[in-house]
């Protein structure tokens, strides 16, 4: 049996041992660890969350590379059309990493009802467009159908529907301004079939999302003509790198452009999360280690006399630090149990209730987003338990300096 570790299990397990002067001592570096570790998960955890949810939306509206031609630029409705004939469309074959590619247009118009008018974007869509990417948001009906003829159904935001007093079944006059002056705009009647809200508020002040055949009989367009292409990847992770590719492998005339370059300014907020999380985990870790060396300090202390007769019995110097960071990696593994319980039960409460709100102005979600993965919560773990470890050697180096004959007479 290890010696090292029996007599440091005697320690924990003593009836004295709870009822010693560095009980309470003890007990804050176990609390002190645990909230850490809870601050550790919660911070990573919706931190993560939120970036992904974020990117995740954004994506939905957007695809994660727009083509499109250079006119279209710094606009968001479509000012010129493309052919749809391209080698890349409708299977990009020639770029891995890519998952799907859609082709849309969008129009500026007005939604007028009784009460209440608004401006809006039409987002034309077609058979190809992957309608899995916004289902999550649908709030209430159904997804509309554009495979057949052309349908005068679309879906629009739970924000817009508030606003013009609209439900699901409800039909309303959208007026499109035609380019030549002096023009009665073009109308088109349209019948609310869905509702989505994705507490994106750029998105749901905006869009409304239909049949693209609309837009291409208001413009006298080819059925073959639309007003750009919005690609999938595989791995966000890799959006750059096939973001280049793209841009290579498209015509000199076309344009791409990734997510990140278009919305920067959103991206750039988002890595600010990164800084923050690295400044919790370096914060907490830096607290936890401090409570565990001044606990380590009054163990030793409140043991000098077994530290002496351990010496005077033998025991050489590494051999009696080794009894002590036993019982200091004891009291980590317990703060660390209890700051994950806590730490994931808390995510899993916000995670199926949605107990923390969000204001979707400034955060672009609802409720604060979870992102549960073992994977991290392991390596924090693993991260607190090594560097606390190392750290506790350095006053575990104290036993050293005492001296036998000294100890024994301590009192």
């Amino acid at each position: 049996m290890n010696l090292e570790y029996f007599i440091a299990k005697r320690l924990i397990t003593a009836k004295d041992y709870k009822s010693s002067i560095s009980a309470p001592i003890i007990n804050i570096a176990i609390a002190a660890i645990a909230i850490g570790m809870i601050m550790m998960i919660v911070s990573v955890a919706t931190g993560i969350g939120l970036q992904n949810k974020i990117r995740e939306k954004i994506a939905a509206f957007n695809g994660h590379i727009i083509i499109s031609n250079y006119d279209n630029n710094q606009s968001e409705i479509t000012l010129s059309p493309i052919s749809k004939n391209q080698d890349f469309y409708p299977n990009f074959n020639s770029v891995p990493g890519i998952d799907h590619i859609q082709a849309i247009a969008s129009k500026a118009g007005i939604i007028r009802t009784e009460t209440a008018f608004e401006g809006i974007i039409f987002k034309g869509v077609g058979k190809d467009y992957q309608w899995g990417n916004i289902k999550e948001y649908i709030v209430s009906g159904k997804l509309p159908d554009f495979s057949k003829n052309v349908t005068q159904e679309v879906v629009i935001s739970q924000f817009l529907a508030n606003r013009l007093s609209l439900k699901v079944g409800d039909s309303f006059n959208t007026f499109f301004i035609k380019e030549e002056q002096n023009k009665l705009p073009n109308v088109r009647r349209f019948k609310i079939v869905g509702i989505f809200n994705s507490g994106f508020q750029q998105f749901d002040a905006t869009y409304i999302i239909g049949d693209i055949r609309h837009i291409q009989k208001i413009n006298k367009w080819a059925p073959s003509q639309i007003g750009a292409f919005e690609v999938f990847v595989k791995d966000f992770n890799t959006i750059k790198e096939v973001g280049d590719q793209v841009y290579k492998k498209t015509s000199s005339t076309l344009d791409s452009k990734t997510i990140i370059e278009k919305y920067s300014y959103i991206f750039e907020w988002l890595q600010l999360f990164d800084f923050n999380i690295i400044v919790i985990l370096v914060v907490m870790i830096l607290v936890a280690t401090i409570n565990m060396v001044v606990a380590l300090l009054v163990l030793i202390l409140e043991r000098t006399q077994m530290i002496g007769i351990l010496k005077s019995l033998g025991a050489n110097n590494w051999s009696v630090r080794k009894i002590f960071l036993y019982n200091a990696f004891y009291l980590i593994v317990r703060g660390l149990f209890w700051g994950n319980l806590i730490g994931i039960s808390l995510l899993l409460i916000q995670q199926h209730f949605g107990v923390i709100k969000l204001n979707p102005e400034n955060y672009y979600v609802n409720q604060a987003p979870v992102y549960l993965n073992l994977g991290y919560i392991l390596a924090l773990n693993l991260l607190t338990i090594v560097i606390c470890t190392l750290v506790l050697l350095i006053p575990s180096y104290i036993i050293t300096k005492i001296s036998p004959v000294k100890a024994l007479r301590f009192d």
